[in-house]
Parts: structure tokens; C-alpha cells; sequence
């Protein structure tokens, strides 16, 4: 198990051109590119709370193909929740993260201790889906894991995907919202009776 640290840390796995990149993206930036850039590896940091204080969630965004499985195993032994990333309009996407999901058991151990979930991206393009929300809630099912459907591109469910998540952590209390107040609140407060250079 990771030691205990001021680092959340989140792994999103996936095959390439599920969306990634583009569900980290919207989540930490609140942006969105048409545009496929295969990535190697990632990281980005968003400040949540976690026990009560304030810590860092750390998203590790990981490459789609299978090039790199040193790169794989690191990251699942240092991480502490999963988000399985596969597109509603590729079956194949999902079949891709079954041997994934298999080594997060295999490095992890319990995974009904382990944050994970299983999340059909693209669900604006309906035209095009292959893989029904029954599907993929009967994937979850059958691997004790939690599911959502998201859209990156129209920003649908991309932060409840993250609360959800961090939700499941039992071992500590984990939350995108910092003692109910906005950073900017946060900011403010630390600054009052504060000295300022002008």
C-alpha cells in the first residue's frame, strides 16, 4: 500500500483515443480539444481536501498503448484510486482494459479496498455507440467497481467522475471541496490580518 502522504494520487488508464487526456483536461483546466495528441505520460495537480486538511490530488494521465508496461506497473503500485477510461463507441476500448484491470488486482491486492471506476467516455455521440450504459454497468458489477458514463466534450459528469471517486476512498476523507469553502475564500482568509507589500 502507498504510504500515507499530501499527494492523492489518481491513474487514468485506457486504450488510445478513449478520451483521456480530454476527461483530465475539462476536470483540471475546464478546456476541450477536438484535436488527438497521443500522450506518454502526464501529470496534473489540483488542490482538494483530504482529512480535513488540504492536500494534493495528483491525475497521472498515462498513454494508450502498451508500449511502456514499466511505466504501467509504477504507476498502479504508486497510485491510490483508478479511473479505467473506455469510449461508448469502441467495444475494442472496452476489451483493452481488462488485462489492465487484471494487474491492478494483481499489484493491489483487495480492490474492494482499492478507489476504482469504470467510465464510458464519448456518451454524447450516440450515433455512433457500440457499447450500451447496460454493458458497461454489468462490466463494473462483475468487477466490484464503480461506473459512469461521461462526455469530455460536453462536460457531462467529468467532475461528478471525480467526487465519485474520491467518495470511495474508506481509509481517509477525501473531497474536491476544500472545508466547503472555494479556494478563492481560502485566499482571502489566509490574507486578512497579513501584512501586504504594495
Amino acid at each position: 500500500m502507498p504510504e500515507q502522504s499530501n499527494d492523492y494520487r489518481v491513474v487514468v488508464f485506457g486504450a488510445g483515443g478513449v478520451g483521456k487526456s480530454s476527461l483530465v483536461l475539462r476536470f483540471v483546466k475546464g478546456t476541450f480539444r477536438d484535436s488527438y495528441i497521443p500522450t506518454v505520460e502526464d501529470t496534473y495537480r489540483q488542490v482538494i481536501s483530504c482529512d480535513k486538511s488540504i492536500c494534493t490530488l495528483q491525475i497521472t494521465d498515462t498513454t494508450g498503448s502498451h508500449q511502456f508496461p514499466a511505466m504501467q506497473r509504477l504507476s498502479i503500485s504508486k497510485g491510490h484510486a483508478f479511473i479505467l477510461v473506455y469510449s461508448v463507441t469502441s467495444r475494442q476500448s472496452l476489451e483493452e482494459l481488462k488485462p489492465i484491470y487484471e494487474q491492478v488486482c494483481q499489484i493491489k491486492g483487495e480492490v474492494e479496498t482499492c478507489p476504482i471506476m469504470l467510465v464510458g467516455n464519448k456518451c454524447d455521440e450516440t450515433s455512433a455507440r457500440e457499447v450500451e450504459t447496460t454493458d458497461g454497468d454489468a462490466t463494473s458489477k462483475k468487477w466490484k467497481c464503480a461506473f459512469m458514463e461521461t462526455s469530455a466534450k460536453t462536460n457531462h459528469n467529468v467532475k461528478e467522475l471525480f467526487q465519485e471517486l474520491l467518495n470511495l476512498e474508506k481509509r481517509r476523507t477525501v473531497s474536491l471541496q476544500i472545508d466547503g469553502k472555494s479556494k478563492q475564500q481560502k485566499r482571502a482568509e489566509k490574507l486578512k490580518g497579513k501584512c501586504v507589500v504594495m
